[in-house]
């Protein structure tokens, strides 16, 4: 009996070994990475930086290959992902002990946030070892599993939740979520699987980051800064950029952008200080042409090799404004910081002036998402029309995205249709695509923005505020046209029809007289289930008002408001989820782990 045995443990140790080498190699091919570690992607999960990701992934095997760095082991600590950033009804694998023995397993959490051993264990422990840094776990995850209580890893954000075990449990299923130091973190796992390329020789490199400020003992906030460029300065086409982080701020720089200011600004105000300070100058709301934008988790952005984006010289303003989003739950004093982004740039101008435009819905009160809604859907186009009229006869590039919603966002898509079928660019985050998608006149780009609004009793409009919401996509594209923005709203007319409808059967509590605002009218509005439908329907079949507006703001020659709304007769389909087969899976227990000195 002791023969298979010791062929089992053999077969298991090599099989490990195999795996290692897996991961080593998946960095090899994807490109380099720093000698001392063989994962490409690194985040802080929490603001004291106890816990650490890396990660590297392979495209071959659909899988995810996982580092968890714990830096201050106690008595374990719950890792995985979720629909809505929360260790409720989450996809988990945890590392615990009963007071004797340490153990790892797949696990899942139910709405009250009791945890339950996952019968089909799916993430794939590889190997433990304690490091002069702390305890390293090393383990793999398919994309997709078939398993009902695991979340499918997709393209997009991902929310990363995490709990700290303070002390021993007697079994798995004695955990709840519930009474845990616990936490959240964005980002995009799926990086795209491109190659990039070289940063040519002769660039030149301008950091634009925060003068040493003081991050404000608040949780969040959102920095401005204003940057000259010198006088003289001429045309140079920007042909990369990556993030510049003060080392300890890691888990506290949240995201990062670079607007350029209007043209016809000759003179802007010098500010350092938060965005909603009353001390900001009104001025700085004209800068917002975006030049470069950066997310926890994301590495360097490159330009095509025949495209950049062009700053400096004539027609173009010498002033930018550096946004730093700052995300300080722990409300630390005293921390200081100088991050920034550093911008790569060339005098040999390439052949195409890149470009960015932004889609999605116009920052209007007119939009708004109901109080208590789970996944409320609101939809911007840019129609056939525009696309006809302001696209040269070549059509443009587009290769990259940025997406943005402000706090009840969950997801965002852009789906490119024509008259006979539909393209999927992407869910939601800041990336580089896959593939180039080409847009051509007569196109239609139609923006979709998910929303939950369960902790609201009033409606959420839309607006620039930060408890207002935006859906936006900025998409970045070659070669650039006049046409900057692409949005649209439904008609302010029809949304008037709208209340003056609810009020036949709501006792008249919405207000249609002349000084009511429309933030002042959704306020009041009692959210029962005939107003919630009846507003899904305005949204889905009233007119529309179009902005197809040049960089000056002034719309295109036409008329654009009572537009119909674009149809699409036809999408793609969504693609099935491949099953993993169970040679990779882990046995149907938990695992039993040394987390003394060495490797497990």
């Amino acid at each position: 009996m002791q023969a298979p045995s010791r062929m089992r443990e053999a077969a298991f140790m090599y099989s490990t070994a195999v795996a290692v080498f897996l991961v080593i190699l998946v960095a090899a091919l994807q490109g380099s990475a720093p000698p001392e570690s063989p994962f490409l992607y690194h985040i802080p999960l929490d603001p004291e930086e106890s816990l650490e990701l890396s990660w590297n992934v392979s495209y071959p095997q659909e899988a995810i290959f996982f580092q968890l760095l714990v830096k201050q082991l106690k008595a374990g600590v719950l890792f995985g992902m979720s629909d809505r950033g929360e260790l409720e009804n989450a996809d988990l694998v945890v590392l615990w002990t009963d007071g004797d023995t340490a153990y790892f397993a797949d696990a899942w959490s139910d709405q009250k946030g009791q945890i339950h051993l996952d019968p089909q264990q799916d993430y794939q422990l590889l190997q433990v070892e304690r490091t002069p840094e702390g305890l390293a776990l090393l383990f793999k995850r398919p994309f997709g599993t078939c398993d009902p209580k695991d979340y499918l890893i997709e393209d997009g954000t991902v929310h990363l939740v995490y709990g700290i075990l303070e002390e021993p449990f007697r079994s798995l299923e004695a955990i709840n979520s519930s009474g845990l130091r616990t936490g959240l973190q964005r980002v995009q796992l799926l990086k795209p699987n491109i190659t990039f390329p070289a940063t040519p020789s002769d660039t030149y490199t301008m950091d634009i980051h925060a003068p040493d400020i003081q991050i404000p003992n608040q949780v969040t906030t959102y920095w401005c800064y204003i940057h000259e460029l010198p006088e003289g300065f001429p045309r140079h086409h920007i042909v990369k950029y990556e993030p510049i982080v003060t080392k300890g701020n890691e888990a506290l720089v949240h995201h990062m952008e670079i607007f350029q200011c209007a043209p016809e600004m000759d003179n802007v105000p010098h500010f350092n200080g938060p965005c909603d300070s009353k001390m900001k100058p009104d001025r700085l709301n004209y800068c917002r042409h975006v030049l470069a934008a950066w997310a926890l988790g994301a590495k360097a952005f490159y330009y095509p090799e025949e495209a950049g984006i062009a700053f400096g010289g004539p027609g173009s303003s010498r002033y930018v404004r550096l946004e730093v989003h700052y995300h300080n739950p722990l409300v630390i004093e005293g921390r200081r910081d100088s991050s920034g982004i550093r911008l790569y740039y060339t005098d040999k101008l390439r052949r195409f002036n890149a470009g960015i435009m932004e889609l999605g819905l116009v920052y209007t009160p007119v939009m708004a998402i109901p109080p208590r809604e789970t996944a409320f859907v609101l939809t911007g186009y840019c129609t056939d029309k525009c696309t006809q009229l302001a696209l040269p006869p070549s059509g443009i590039h587009i290769f990259a995205s940025q997406l943005h919603t402000h706090l009840t966002g969950r997801k965002v898509v852009t789906v490119l249709g024509d008259r006979e079928s539909g393209q999927s660019l992407h869910p939601p985050e800041i990336r580089m695509l896959k593939k180039m998608v080409s847009v051509h006149r007569g196109d239609v780009l139609i923006t979709s923005c998910t929303y939950n609004t369960e902790d609201r009793e009033l409606a959420t409009v839309g607006g620039f505020g930060i408890l207002e919401e935006m859906c936006v996509n900025y998409v970045h594209y070659y070669p650039q046209t006049q046409l900057e923005l692409c949005k649209s709203a439904v008609n302010a007319g029809f949304l008037q029809k709208y209340f003056h409808l609810i009020n036949r059967f709501n006792n008249e509590e919405v207000c249609t007289c002349p000084q009511a605002s429309v933030s002042q009218q959704f306020a009041s509005v009692p959210w029962n289930s005939f107003n919630r439908e009846v507003l899904k329907a305005l949204y889905a079949f009233a007119p529309i008002s179009m902005h197809c507006n040049k960089s000056s703001a002034v719309r295109f020659p036409g008329e654009w408001n009572l537009q119909p709304l674009p149809k699409v007769i036809s999408t793609l389909e969504e693609p099935t989820p491949q099953c993993p087969t169970s040679q990779g899976r882990s046995p149907a227990g938990p695992t039993i782990i040394s987390i003394g000195g060495g490797k497990g």
